[in-house]
């Protein structure tokens, strides 16, 4: 399968690259990133042929359908680490929580997150990559609290490969910053810095961009990539689960086969939500794709009215930071499966430039075609967790901005698969404050409460962070990214 271009093509840049070299240089021409040429039929058959298919057996299959030029041998070795998640079984187990709501798990992975849906199988097929070919490379990393996590632990002491992952400071949890901030694998680098997610996103995506940069690099024989879901080596992992966990209701006997079903995603930089766009598109009986959103309702407003406008506009903080996000990469990618790559281009180079765009009336109809959106405020949230909670579920605030939208977006009575971004661990403050009331509790402590009034235990990957050092202390201004970075290497 061959990749192209989301803003065309400048003439410096191969009009068509390979899977292995999309992800090893994600960025394209004219500040764009790739997508697949075309998307792989699935045809109807596949769903019948692999509803007793184990979670390996199926992303065998996709990935093989995508005709990627992975050697198998490597796809087998990143397969084999979802064994290392909580039941190598079923990776991803999907609950009921209602009737018509079940939840898919994405968390079960070593961080405690989505994250390590893709991450965890991506940094083997990077590594073996880069040593394949006898080159080293620095993966850039931007978070919003989750990507950084999942990809420092999937780089750790991985041969050619060096991590420098940027981070807002204090825009996230305790939880997951401490997860980064004690890594002391020497080939990772993590830089706290004085802004908001677009602040450290807008820096990498600076940085894989800059002629300059790139240079430098190459004097120590180094080259770029990025592990943010810029990077499609990304998004083929998080097609996966959407089709598994459609699977995983007829397996349970809530739909029958063929029967629709909306996803319902939090919306964060729209990769989780562009999965299940393209299991959509491949084979998936989906009625729509609901976009929950929190305060940083950017993409509520675009699906509404077709408008993306940012210039009075400034990430407010939320009880989920993983969302709190104005630019989300990912989009793009939709915009060029709708409306090609000469639209795409205008309309990214607008919102770059004078921070807004609108799509014209079709283009929108098209658009509400696929999608539905709704946002969640911090105290609906809590209230969803509540219900929730007297329902015998925990869950944590991302995945309750999704029982906004399963409100208030559905226009016909199906099933919804709810994902779930990120264990309870990661923001337990929220959560004891929203079963309790209790205000200013620490991490550790709101753990501890909300494990004995659940009756669960503390993962042990979480409830050894607070007694690790802390090894990684840098935070500086975005000013002195790159020098840090160039420091590092």
């Amino acid at each position: 399968m061959n990749f192209i271009e989301t803003r065309g093509n400048d003439g410096q840049h191969p009009l068509k690259v390979s899977f292995s070299e999309a992800i090893l240089s994600p960025m394209s021409s004219f500040g764009g990133i790739y997508s697949p040429e075309s998307l792989p039929d699935l045809g109807s058959s596949f769903l019948a042929d692999h509803l007793n298919s184990d979670y390996k057996g199926l992303a065998r299959d996709i990935l093989a359908a995508f005709a990627i030029d992975i050697e198998p041998a490597v796809i087998e070795e990143a397969l084999a680490l979802y064994d290392h998640f909580d039941d190598p079984k079923n990776p991803v187990p999907v609950v009921r929580v209602d009737d018509d709501l079940y939840v898919s798990e994405l968390y079960h992975g070593p961080t405690r997150a989505f994250k390590d849906m893709a991450l965890q199988p991506f940094g083997v097929v990077l590594s073996a990559l880069a040593q394949q070919r006898n080159e080293e490379y620095l993966i850039l990393a931007a978070t919003s609290g989750d990507t950084g996590p999942a990809a420092l632990e999937t780089f750790k002491n991985r041969a050619n490969v060096r991590v420098a992952c940027l981070y807002p400071d204090g825009g996230t949890s305790d939880v997951q910053r401490l997860q980064m901030v004690t890594e002391d694998a020497a080939n990772l680098k993590v830089i706290g810095i004085h802004g908001d997610f677009d602040d450290a996103q807008g820096a990498l995506k600076q940085l894989l961009g800059s002629a300059v940069f790139k240079a430098k690099l190459k004097e120590k024989q180094i080259h770029l990539s990025a592990a943010n879901s810029v990077n499609f080596g990304r998004i083929i992992f998080q097609t996966i689960y959407h089709i598994h966990s459609y699977l995983e209701l007829v397996r349970q006997g809530a739909i029958a086969l063929g029967e629709k079903v909306y996803l319902n995603v939090p919306s964060g930089n729209f990769g989780n939500a562009l999965g299940g766009y393209y299991a959509m598109r491949m084979c998936l009986p989906v009625e729509k794709i609901l976009i929950a959103s929190n305060r940083n309702n950017i993409l509520t407003q675009l699906i509404r009215d077709g408008r993306y406008d940012l210039r009075q506009l400034a990430v407010i903080p939320t009880t989920s930071p993983a969302m709190d996000i104005l630019k989300s990469s990912n989009i793009e990618r939709i915009l060029f499966d709708l409306f090609g790559a000469a639209r795409t281009r205008e309309l990214m180079t607008q919102l770059d430039n004078e921070k807004h765009y609108e799509l014209s009336a079709e283009e929108l109809e098209r658009l509400q075609a696929i999608f539905a959106a709704d946002f969640c405020d911090d105290e609906e949230g809590k209230r969803y967790i509540r219900e929730a909670f007297a329902k015998g579920y925990l869950m944590d605030p991302h995945t309750a901005t999704c029982l906004k939208a399963h409100a208030t977006c559905r226009s016909e009575p199906l099933k919804s698969i709810v994902y779930s971004t990120a264990e309870w661990t990661k923001f337990s403050p929220v959560i004891a404050n929203a079963l309790t009331g209790e205000v200013g509790a620490s991490d550790s402590d709101a753990l501890k409460a909300i494990a004995a009034r659940a009756g669960i235990a503390i993962p042990a990957m979480i409830a050894g962070l607070f007694s690790k050092p802390i090894t990684q202390g840098t935070i500086i201004d975005k000013a002195q990214i790159e020098q840090s970075i160039l420091d590092f290497l």
